[in-house]
């Protein structure tokens, strides 16, 4: 029975992110998806427990995947709700290599492994950054992102950039 993790800001989540998530159901017996925050550094758009409320909102139809905030190293993290492995996305080659060499360094320090997935080519462009930018001009998201998050971007900036 493995175990996975699948770890990031997700600020905000998005369908890129849900189609990681989709694939790692497919493949993992268990996902805990992992939002990462450093309480030293507040920043983003949305603060960790909003974020982890929207995934909790976002995957509550699927099975086998606990979401929950995290604070440290990824490896640790990892450790902690032991975790098999770590997934990660990749977009395009350019994540590749940068994911490459995180999942050596992990793998280093702490033996576990990173398995890489691609995302369906309908989300290979989509990035949170783009994302918050598009929403706070009030333009058309809802295909980028789940509802949930569709809802609380349009909380977020109402009244803004229109």
């Amino acid at each position: 029975m493995a175990k996975v993790l699948i770890p990031g800001s997700f600020d905000p989540l998005h369908n890129g992110h849900v189609d990681v998530v989709d694939q790692a159901l497919e493949l993992f017996d268990e996902v805990v998806f992992a939002v990462l925050v450093n309480f030293s550094k507040p920043s983003g758009l949305f603060g960790p427990d909003e974020r982890v409320a929207l995934a909790v909102d976002t995957f509550s139809d699927r099975s086998g995947i606990t979401v929950g905030a995290f604070e440290g190293l990824v490896v640790d993290v990892a450790s902690a709700v032991g975790a098999d492995f770590i997934v990660k996305g990749l977009r395009t080659a350019a994540d590749y290599d940068i994911e490459q060499q995180m999942a050596h360094m992990n793998r280093s320090a702490s033996g576990i492994r990173t398995v890489f997935v691609p995302c369906n080519p309908e989300f290979s462009f989509v990035s949170s950054r783009f994302i918050r930018e598009i929403a706070s001009h009030g333009g058309d998201i809802d295909h980028l992102v789940p509802a949930p998050v569709s809802a609380a971007l349009t909380d977020r900036f109402a009244g803004r950039g229109q």
